[in-house]
């Protein structure tokens, strides 16, 4: 099969390497890529929000199978479009991908199939929104209600903060477009974890349960950003709890999305938040996430391309897959002054150096500059993943495989994983 990735990030880095070691890929390709990436796939310079060009390309390097990374070109349509040429693509159509397209849709889409998440109310108004936030209890969270790259998402404390985070979103437009519409919602305690799900608009497998990092600092705190690391398998999640996971939300997701006509198909990655007995959905993601997606993939036993096809084409009970025993630790190293203002070509030392077995480097936000030299390229730059038998194993060989790494500016938070230990 020849392969065709869309994206240029960590995440597609970690699919281009999880797709490199199957027995069915032929030629694989990757748009636009990254430097890490060039190195075990053809890089093609065309921008992931160029449609029609990947469709072109994919027609005429008789592309097998797309595997679109980044939400933006899913929410865009890309799928409707390549299946309308009759190319097979892993990912939902433009509809299904409402489900992280809109936080709106998604709350009106939980509600009306009884899935449980946090109470929240929805504005187009900035002052309908100011005058909620007088009265509503805090904290309590302002979300952007479309498509923010993992930093629409504001928890405020009180009413001043509240009003800053509606200024930002919906006067200031800091989130673009995806700020027109905001929800003020219930914060939710607890922990969060991410679940992922291949599907294949009814069928479904699940991968290992991971829990992201989402603030800049230690003991989560500070601003949200991408994710600045993450572990799997999370063992907050036990096998009673997955059971209920399935039963009270991936199953009503799946059969809610078919009933209304939109089968999904593609990856689902749903962030929950435990508190207990009581597990609510957060958000919806209509593809693999990142930084989690560098620690799933090395614990998944089976050959991901073929998952991937036998998803896009409704036929998900013919695969057979399963887990490895094994525990991933996964830390980014990140431009100093990320999420804010960061300089970029900074250069990179020590991503060749002579890592221990189990030790994987993916590149984020690289480049090579004129002479040759890797550089930074973005607000995070490399993820450093540990894999081996033992999760605090793992975790201390993910960060002795750091302290090889170095930049101008880098930085890095010190407890990724903290909050495991107390499960093991």
């Amino acid at each position: 099969m020849n392969i065709l990735i869309v994206g240029s990030g960590a995440r597609e880095h970690a699919i281009a390497w999880k797709i490199r070691q199957s027995k069915i890929a032929g030629k694989i390709y990757c748009a636009p890529g990254n430097p890490g990436i060039a190195e075990i796939a053809t890089c093609v310079p065309i921008p992931v929000d160029a449609i029609e060009k990947l469709v072109a390309f994919a027609r005429e390097n008789e592309i097998d199978l797309t595997v679109p990374g980044p939400e933006a070109p899913l929410v865009a349509g890309i799928v409707d479009a390549f299946e309308a040429k009759n190319l097979t693509i892993f990912g939902p159509s433009q509809k299904a991908a409402a489900l992280e397209g809109s936080k709106a849709y998604s709350k009106y889409f939980m509600g009306k199939y009884k899935i449980p998440t946090a109470y929240s109310e929805i504005f187009t108004d900035y002052q309908a929104a100011l005058d909620f936030a007088e009265t509503t209890e805090y904290p309590c969270v302002v979300k952007a209600d479309g498509l923010a790259a993992g930093k629409g998402v504001i928890i405020v404390e009180n009413f001043s903060e509240a009003q800053s985070a509606l200024r930002r979103c919906m006067l200031e437009r800091e989130f673009g477009a995806a700020g027109a519409k905001v929800l003020i919602e219930e914060f939710l305690h607890g922990e969060e974890v991410s679940i992922f799900a291949l599907c294949d608009g009814k069928d479904y497998i699940l991968l290992q349960p991971a829990q992201d990092h989402k603030a800049i600092f230690d003991g989560d705190k500070g601003p949200n950003t991408g994710g600045m690391g993450t572990y799997a398998p999370a063992p907050i999640v036990t096998p009673a709890l997955l059971e209920r996971i399935k039963k009270e939300i991936i199953v009503p997701t799946l059969a809610g999305m078919a009933g209304q006509g939109i089968p999904y198909k593609g990856a689902l990655f749903i962030g929950l938040m435990i508190d207990g007995g009581e597990v609510r959905v957060l958000e919806y993601n209509c593809r693999f996430g990142d930084p989690e997606t560098q620690v799933i993939l090395p614990l998944l036993d089976g050959d991901l391309p073929e998952m991937m096809h036998l998803a896009a084409t409704g036929r998900l009970d013919e695969c057979r897959a399963g887990t490895a025993d094994q525990s991933t630790v996964c830390v980014v190293l990140a431009s100093g002054g990320y999420p804010g203002q960061y300089e970029q070509e900074k250069k990179i030392s020590g991503t060749d150096s002579d890592f221990d077995e189990g030790i994987l480097v993916f590149h984020g936000g690289t480049a090579r500059n004129g002479a040759g030299d890797l550089v930074t390229a973005g607000g995070r730059v490399l993820s450093i993943v540990a894999i081996s038998d033992d999760f605090q194993k793992s975790r201390e060989m993910a960060y002795k495989a750091v302290d090889n790494i170095n930049f101008e500016g880098v930085y890095f938070r010190t407890d990724i994983g903290a909050k495991a230990l107390k499960y093991l």
